[in-house]
């Protein structure tokens, strides 16, 4: 593997100005860090676990980094490059709330077919629980992972199919304060 350029061409600097939130001048200083942590300019599974756990030294990040690096990977081919990176962290870190949904939904959805199945979300749920170890305090009807699964059913799954379409989800999100703050992760890391 080979460097990567060491500067953004004019025309890729245009094209995720419009594709981000990010300006010119931020677009080049994440591309610099970016290389100075991944000089291949791809970012793999791996070094996307360890940075994971930079964040959450307390709790084992390394399944939910999974799922999270699986959103990142539009592509699909194992790894993440700067495009990819910045994308997804515009979405996250800066995007309005339906965007923070539909990043959320296609995390949750982790076989992609449209639905959020209970398992699906019982899964990410007891990853983010793994993650956060004990830094977090849960009301008594949340304190496991399937007990807020549950609830999240309880509240969302309108129909009863026991399978969330990105409908149920989104207006169900913008019922439940929790969901919404759990979105906003990113919002102060840049």
């Amino acid at each position: 593997m080979g460097k990567a350029q060491s500067k953004l061409s004019h025309e890729q600097l245009q094209e995720l100005q419009r594709n981000t939130k990010f300006d010119k001048k931020e677009l080049q200083q994440w591309y610099k860090g970016f290389l100075r942590d991944c000089p291949s300019g791809k970012l793999d599974r791996a070094e996307f676990g360890r940075i994971y756990k930079q964040f959450f030294p307390f709790g084992d990040p390394s399944q939910f980094s999974e799922y999270v690096f699986s959103v990142f990977d539009e592509d699909k081919n194992g790894t993440i490059d700067f495009q990819e990176f910045i994308c997804a962290l515009s979405v996250t870190s800066r995007g309005d709330l339906d965007d923070k949904l539909k990043w959320a939904f296609q995390l949750y959805d982790i076989d992609g077919d449209g639905y959020i199945t209970y398992d699906e979300m019982l899964q990410i749920v007891s990853s983010i629980y793994k993650m956060t170890g004990q830094m977090v305090k849960l009301p008594a009807d949340e304190d496991t992972p399937q007990k807020r699964v549950d609830k999240i059913f309880r509240l969302m799954d309108v129909n009863k199919d026991e399978k969330l379409t990105y409908d149920e989800f989104k207006q169900g999100s913008k019922n439940d304060p929790s969901i919404v703050s759990a979105l906003s992760l990113y919002d102060n890391l840049v």
